[in-house]
């Protein structure tokens, strides 16, 4: 089980970076931090459990760390990536935002085009 989790986990990070790999000159934000701050949110984005409050700070933590367009649209790449990559309930991951009363710009979505994110 353990095994299964980290080899996801790793899959979602190799993912990330090539979503992300056209932005990575130009935004400071990596997939890896965006993964590691909503880590916490992985149960409850798949019906498995309460909405913990360290999910929240990670929403919060993300949405501080993107700043630039840059920024937001790798964040949106890879929340994009990881949602798919995760199986979270599509929505559960685009009302998250508003649960933790942020509003991160974009929708956590399988059908967002994170290229016109600004």
């Amino acid at each position: 089980m353990a095994n299964s989790v980290v080899f996801k986990v790793a899959l979602v990070l190799v993912a990330c970076m090539l979503v992300t790999a056209p932005y990575a000159a130009e935004g400071a934000i990596s997939c890896g931090q965006v993964v590691s701050s909503l880590r916490s949110c992985v149960p409850y984005l798949q019906g498995k459990g309460p909405l913990p409050p360290s999910c929240c700070a990670g929403v919060r933590s993300v949405n501080n760390a993107a700043k630039t367009t840059p920024d937001r649209q790798a964040a949106c790449g890879c929340l994009k990536s990881a949602a798919s990559s995760f199986r979270v309930i599509p929505g559960l991951a685009s009302g998250l935002p508003g649960k933790c009363g942020v509003n991160i710009g974009f929708s956590i979505s399988p059908n967002v085009d994170c290229s016109k994110v600004r």
